[in-house]
């Protein structure tokens, strides 16, 4: 056997099943290009290729090239640690706001250890999830699958929530702009007691 036409093979291998993958990233380890801040600057940095969220209330709303920002259908796959009493969550079908929570979208909640009841991967005062899936200083995966109505989270390959919208859609009062549509994603910060490390944020659209 020949080590290079092996070595080759495998490479070759290897390239094919991240295409396969189908996954493209949205956030570059190296700095915000693609994002847009809505309040405070100083709450989202990137350090040692993680995206680091610490700091007074803002969000970091996707504002890049994929699909123009703007997705329907899609498989959301972010690696991600939280630290000890940590609040964060991940918007999707969202719009930019200059200020304040997202007024429109559904937020999955980030939070292993924080005082809010509602934990990791629950779809925040529509289909909450109250026992943490994930454990603080430890990495783990969460994804988010939205195909038509139907919207499913995971945490390390375990369905967290599994929720599909009546028809017609009734979010409750308060929140009366989380029902199925389209939009950006957006990663919150929720206050300066919150530490939350995300190391990769990547889409698969869907049909």
């Amino acid at each position: 056997m020949k080590v290079l036409p092996l070595l080759a093979t495998l490479a070759l291998g290897i390239h094919a099943f991240a295409a396969e993958d189908g996954f493209i990233p949205l956030f570059n380890g190296k700095d915000l290009d693609g994002w847009k801040n809505n309040e405070d600057p100083a709450t989202f940095t990137v350090t040692d290729g993680n995206l680091v969220v610490n700091g007074n209330r803002s969000h970091l709303f996707y504002d890049g090239a994929v699909k123009n920002h703007d997705f329907k259908n899609f498989h959301l796959r972010v690696e991600l640690q939280t630290f000890p009493s940590a609040n964060s969550g991940v918007y999707f079908h969202t719009l930019f706001e200059e200020k304040g929570w997202p007024s429109r979208g559904f937020e999955v909640q980030v939070n292993n250890t924080h005082k809010d009841p509602k934990k990791t991967a629950g779809l925040y005062s529509i289909a909450d999830n109250f026992t943490a899936p994930a454990e603080d200083n430890k990495w783990f995966v969460m994804e988010i699958i939205v195909e038509g109505k139907h919207v499913v989270t995971k945490v390390d390959g375990k369905v967290i929530t599994d929720f599909t919208e009546p028809t017609p859609a009734a979010p409750p009062p308060k929140f009366e702009g989380r029902y199925i549509d389209h939009g950006t994603f957006a990663i919150q910060g929720h206050d300066p007691g919150s530490k939350v490390l995300y190391k990769r944020i990547e889409v698969k659209p869907l049909p």
